[in-house]
């Protein structure tokens, strides 16, 4: 069976595969392999659940509703990809280059976006609940809207705010500004609530370096939101 990936702005074929039980998946994994360049791919509704796309050259790519449950996107370019509504739960996306991209209503739960270049990305009404953004650059992205654990929703002008690393295990501490408050990611500790936070932090540390370290944070996460959050918002 041959597949083809089309480019979505001339039509033009930019890939085909034949093979014997042949899959888009499996065409578009043979196509990064090849390390074929696929700027502007058409592949809106794409099943792509736990393909193996690390390094894909996807800018600008029509990946609309697709499927990407699991998929291994790490270091993906996909630069002013329009994803809108795509199902990208438990997806690795580290490093990977998401400036500009259209990510509104996509659902990002669990995905683990370490590093990755959201600048400028639109994720207005997308689902990061769980979702791990460590180091992540998120200068210009559009957040408000975007929901967290809890249903809560992000709100503010800079509703993601992060310090790092510190801590025992060495990583990024975040606070979220939330129409519920703030909620807080510290060490394997996600979207967590104050008291819960301050509880184990509390448990674990009691009074050391890293409590020091933490409450210095905590206060600085009070002061970006009272900047940065609604009027509405948690102080």
């Amino acid at each position: 069976m041959k597949i083809e990936i089309k480019s979505r702005f001339s039509g033009s074929v930019l890939f085909s595969h034949e093979a014997e039980n042949n899959t888009l998946r499996l065409t578009l994994e043979a196509a990064i392999k090849a390390r074929v360049n696929l700027e502007g791919a058409y592949m809106a509704g794409a099943n792509l659940a736990r393909a193996y796309l690390e390094g894909a050259y996807l800018e600008g790519a029509y990946l609309e509703g697709a499927y990407l449950d699991g998929a291994n996107l790490g270091g993906a370019y996909l630069t002013g990809a329009y994803l809108e509504g795509a199902y990208l739960a438990g997806a690795y996306l580290a490093g990977a280059y998401l400036a500009g991209a259209n990510l509104t209503g996509a659902n990002l739960t669990g995905a683990n976006l370490t590093g990755a270049d959201l600048a400028g990305a639109n994720l207005t009404g997308a689902d990061l609940a769980g979702a791990y953004l460590a180091g992540a650059n998120l200068a210009r992205a559009y957040l408000a809207g975007a929901k967290i654990k809890d249903d809560c929703t992000l709100v503010g002008e800079r509703p993601i705010f992060q310090i790092g690393p510190i801590g025992s295990r060495c990583a990024y501490f975040a606070a979220y500004i939330t129409d519920k408050g703030l909620r807080f990611d510290a060490g394997c500790q996600r979207q967590i609530t104050r008291e819960i936070f301050e509880l184990r932090l509390a448990n674990q540390h009691g009074e050391n370096k890293h409590a020091r370290e933490y409450r210095a944070a905590l206060v600085m996460s009070d002061l970006h939101a009272e900047l940065w959050g609604s009027k509405e918002d948690e102080k």
